[in-house]
């Protein structure tokens, strides 16, 4: 099968289609002929050597990516649920090593969900990792429920998007701050409240929040703090700037403070499909690109315009 290997950490010179051995299933897992492919920030950092590259230190070649959909070809014997000609969809071994820039994927069956019939295959790999990170970071971790006042930082990112429509869809009043020319963007699928981040301080137009989504870190997660309730829940999602927030927290004695990485979880998958099926939540693609120009996909992700997803087709 062809794979875009990655030779070394680095630029995305470093990257080479080639033809390796396809994977063979083992217990609980299912291979699938991977249609289209979600690529995330976190492909661009491990990519780089930052992100999951100390995963792949024993795994040789290194096919990075997690986010896939695509059709059942080989299931174990042991695998129920799941059946040769099914579409799937999924974030598979999240942290971990992926192996989704390929024609077939390994997936564990405890990792995927059945892709809806209302939506093609671009869609379902853009929602997998993206609106699992903000389905953990709302419902597992942050508990949400209708009529909770909820802030969410960067609305118009791969989790923002998601975390807004997943918050509407619960019944809370939901904030968002977001950059000038993203304030229709974000309105249109459910924000109540949209606030400038560039000519605007939310610290001055929000108060008791409830629950603050925190994609940014540093600075910002410091100002949220002071718009938070008193048993109020923050999250934090991976950031380079971790430690100022860790220090922040301890200094305003915050209680309710979590710093998560999203873990790939069929329950939640299944739950992101309802969703789906039912149009409660829907998926914005910014960009397609084939599957020989996934370094292009890199670097129009590193120039940090993207709204929505970008989604590779096989």
């Amino acid at each position: 099968m062809k794979a875009l290997v990655l030779k070394q950490f680095g630029g995305t010179e470093n990257f080479s289609m080639e033809e390796i051995s396809e994977p063979q299933v083992g217990k609980g897992e299912v291979l699938i002929q991977v249609k289209a492919i979600g690529i995330n920030p976190v492909d661009v950092k491990t990519r780089a050597g930052g992100g999951q590259a100390a995963q792949y230190k024993e795994n040789q070649p290194i096919v990075i990516g997690w986010d896939v959909a695509g059709i059942v070809t080989k299931a174990a014997d042991d695998v129920t649920g799941f059946a040769v000609g099914d579409e799937v969809f999924g974030t598979i071994n999240f942290p971990g090593t992926g192996g989704a820039y390929a024609q077939y994927a390994l997936c564990p069956t405890a990792q995927i969900a059945k892709k809806p019939a209302n939506i093609s295959f671009e869609e379902a790999a853009a929602s997998t990792l993206s609106a699992l990170t903000a389905w953990q970071a709302l419902v597992d971790t942050g508990h949400i429920k209708k009529g909770d006042q909820v802030l969410i930082h960067g609305g118009a990112g791969g989790v923002g998007n998601y975390a807004i429509q997943i918050a509407r869809h619960i019944g809370c009043h939901v904030i968002t701050t977001v950059g000038t020319g993203d304030m229709d963007f974000v309105k249109s699928i459910g924000a109540d409240e949209v606030i400038d981040y560039k000519n605007q301080k939310f610290e001055e137009m929000v108060k008791d929040l409830d629950f603050i989504l925190d994609t940014v870190g540093g600075e910002n997660f410091v100002r949220s703090l002071q718009v938070l309730k008193p048993d109020g829940i923050i999250v934090l999602l991976p950031s380079n700037k971790k430690e100022e927030a860790d220090k922040a927290a301890r200094e305003h004695h915050i209680k309710n403070y979590r710093h998560i990485l999203m873990h790939s979880d069929g329950e939640d998958m299944q739950h992101i499909a309802a969703m789906l099926t039912d149009s409660s939540l829907k998926v914005h693609i910014d960009k397609t690109f084939p599957f020989n120009q996934i370094p292009q996909a890199h670097q129009e992700m590193e120039n940090g315009k993207v709204k929505g997803k970008i989604v590779i087709t096989v």
